[in-house]
């Protein structure tokens, strides 16, 4: 452990880009360098290539990686860009489909109270016959009435009369046969 630093074992990873080989001997190298780092105190290259991809210093495995996070980004982008586009249509399509079912609904509404005034006017046309028909019943009635009154004032009188000359016809009576016998 140098630097106050921690060392941390990260699994093996294999890339799909490796990382490009120098020219020359590499054998030779990697030696040297790892010599190098010895002598500096930074331990193996294996340990510090691991610590510049923690450091965040981009190595091939992390860029491959940064590129693979960036594309999945962009493709949750491209999927949250499809959703609203998506729910933008079914809006549209809804207030389409709204607006179809507001005319449908309001010619259907239209129809029915079409239909319905001519039913009403039918119905007057019923009515408006049996009202007449009923006025002229009740006129007949009337006039009946009218005429029974006048016959029942005719039987009431001629009754009266009835009752009343049997007294007075006896009297006159015997005046009209004495006058007829003289």
């Amino acid at each position: 452990m140098a630097r106050g630093r921690s060392r941390v074992d990260l699994p093996h990873v294999e890339c799909k880009d490796p990382e490009p080989q120098p020219l020359g001997d590499s054998k030779e190298r990697q030696q040297d360098e790892e010599s190098g780092e010895e002598e500096a105190g930074r331990g193996p290259a294996s340990a510090n290539r691991q610590l510049m991809m923690l450091e965040g210093k981009s190595g091939p495995c992390f860029s491959s990686l940064d590129s693979r996070i960036d594309i999945l980004k962009k493709r949750a982008q491209d999927l949250i860009e499809n959703i609203n586009e998506s729910r933008q249509k079914d809006h549209a399509l809804m207030t389409n489909f709204r607006d179809s079912l507001k005319i449908k609904v309001s010619d259907l509404t239209e129809k029915l109270e079409e239909r319905m005034y001519q039913i009403y006017n039918h119905h007057n046309k019923i009515i408006q016959e049996k009202l007449q028909e009923f006025t002229q019943k009740m006129a007949k009635i009337s006039h009946l009435e009218t005429e029974l009154k006048q016959v029942c004032h005719t039987v009431e009188t001629v009754y009266k009369d009835l009752c009343i000359q049997p007294e007075a016809l006896t009297a006159e009576e015997e005046q009209t046969h004495r006058d007829g016998e003289s």
